[in-house]
């Protein structure tokens, strides 16, 4: 049984920093990324990361703020998130993909969700 499991969300004032952790356990997968979604809008994606290299990917609103980073052999991926905006407010989800199918930042090429931990940013 596959599972992703976040943890990590809370309540920061803006400029503060959060980390975010997702283990994921059942399955290897190719990549993993973080998405976010705030009330009222879609599903964002955020970052991702490649296990073959490395090689990580970030949206343009979060870059050079957040860096994701992983650890292969664990299946865990973190989110560590600088300079928070009270825009970052979301709920932030990991995602996995079994291949390269897809584009990596839509939603709808993952295969496996975690369930969820909710990020508030106080301005």
């Amino acid at each position: 049984q596959v599972q992703l499991v976040e943890s990590g969300g809370g309540l920061v004032q803006a400029g503060g920093s959060l980390r975010l952790s997702c283990a994921a356990s059942g399955r290897t997968f190719y990549d993993m990324g973080w998405f976010r979604q705030a009330p009222g809008k879609e599903r964002e994606f955020v970052a991702a990361i490649w296990w073959s290299g490395g090689s990580t990917y970030y949206a343009a609103s979060v870059k050079g703020r957040f860096t994701i980073s992983g650890v292969n052999a664990k299946n865990t991926v973190y989110l560590q998130m600088n300079s928070l905006k009270a825009e970052d407010t979301a709920v932030y989800y990991c995602a996995a993909r079994l291949a390269p199918t897809g584009v990596r930042v839509v939603a709808a090429s993952y295969d496996y969700w975690g369930q969820g931990t909710q990020v508030t940013v106080s301005s």
